[in-house]
């Protein structure tokens, strides 16, 4: 171990976060944390991982459930395919691996989800493998300390930044070495304003030696995230709403929602409200007043989506693009999980039921 590693393991020591998946070395809880902390802020992911492992405690149980509960539990974290895959992947640990998480990396990768990223953290953390975790952060923390030009959102990035990282790890204490050079990325070099002066990797630091930290990590310019116009109607008949489910995979897999789609050019919401709903689900509705505009962001795009009171006139449900249906009472929707743009708008429905000439359940 050389000198600038121990500064950062002693670094780590500390002034590491006291964090729930931290308390542990059991396999199952530190793999779900790190799909969970996939493009999510920790802050965001202690409430639901400890929601998650009291209704999951054991991969068997994972395995069993419903993937409708499991999304439900999920809702509001977003990126639905990390749950989906979870449940998957558990049902194969029971299934080929006699419910025990594997130790390899390389079998670990070969379960729904698990990437370079999860397999070489969850075989380091829990079972002491000497593989490096390359995670944003560390992509960040090398990318200054190497004063590398290879931009970290690159095509070239993953092999450069693992290669790297395999290099500077401390193989005598891998998943310690790999949740330090994470922790450090997260509190001391930050991507504004990094605390340069309190970094144990600073005497090393080509970037910081060089007065150059606030030009790295290099990144391409991405293009600009376009934004989409959707029209969703609340499908009123009697004292019931309307609900479809999503296909069970691609965006949004196996979530429920109030139908609805995109808005055509020179259409107006209104009329492709209605539109919509007749290709979807094949009723003639009447639109009624707009009860929101909700704006909502995505990985690689925005909505803004205008919403509907709408009134059932005739024809009888039949699917084209959803899976299912359901008419039910506002007080049944909660059981249901819903993409985060439909659950921005279902509170002000339950608070305004009664002017939307709802029958009370």
């Amino acid at each position: 171990m050389n000198h600038i590693q121990k500064e950062l393991l002693i670094w780590y020591q500390k002034n590491r976060r006291s964090l729930p998946w931290r308390k542990t070395s059991e396999p199952y809880r530190i793999w779900v944390s790190e799909v969970m902390l996939q493009q999510t802020q920790v802050k965001t992911v202690i409430p639901y991982y400890e929601k998650f492992l009291s209704a999951f405690p054991e991969p068997g149980i994972l395995a069993e459930a419903d993937l409708q509960k499991v999304l439900k539990i999920w809702e509001g974290l977003g990126y639905y395919a990390r749950a989906r895959n979870l449940h998957r992947a558990a049902r194969e640990v029971m299934a080929n691996h006699g419910g025990i998480i594997p130790q390899s990396r390389t079998l670990l990768k070969t379960l729904p989800g698990i990437g370079d990223y999860i397999a070489a953290a969850v075989s380091s953390i829990a079972f002491g493998k000497p593989h490096a975790a390359v995670d944003s952060n560390v992509k960040r923390v090398l990318a200054r300390f190497q004063k590398t030009e290879i931009p970290v959102n690159g095509p070239a990035s993953g092999k450069v930044f693992k290669a790297a990282a395999e290099a500077f790890l401390e193989k005598s204490k891998p998943g310690e070495f790999n949740q330090a050079m994470m922790e450090l990325g997260a509190l001391v070099c930050t991507p504004k304003n990094p605390r340069c002066y309190g970094c144990p990797l600073a005497r090393g630091c080509r970037a910081f030696k060089e007065k150059a930290v606030s030009d790295y990590p290099k990144r391409i310019k991405k293009a600009r995230i376009p934004e989409h116009h959707i029209a969703v109607g609340v499908v009123w008949k009697g004292p019931k709403v309307l609900i479809t489910q999503r296909k069970p995979d691609g965006l949004l897999g196996g979530l429920w929602e109030f139908p609805g789609g995109k808005i055509r050019n020179g259409e107006t919401p209104s009329r492709a409200c209605t539109r919509e709903i007749k290709e979807e689900v094949n009723l003639v509705v009447e639109t009624k007043e707009r009860i929101a505009r909700i704006r909502h962001a995505y990985t690689h795009f925005k909505i803004v989506m205008d919403v509907f009171r709408c009134t059932y006139q005739n024809g009888r449900v039949r699917l084209r693009g959803p899976v299912d249906f359901r008419w039910v009472r506002l007080h049944e929707i909660d059981q249901f999980p819903f993409p985060g743009a439909n659950r921005k708008f279902i509170p002000l429905i339950k608070s305004h039921k009664n002017d939307f000439n709802a029958t009370t359940p």
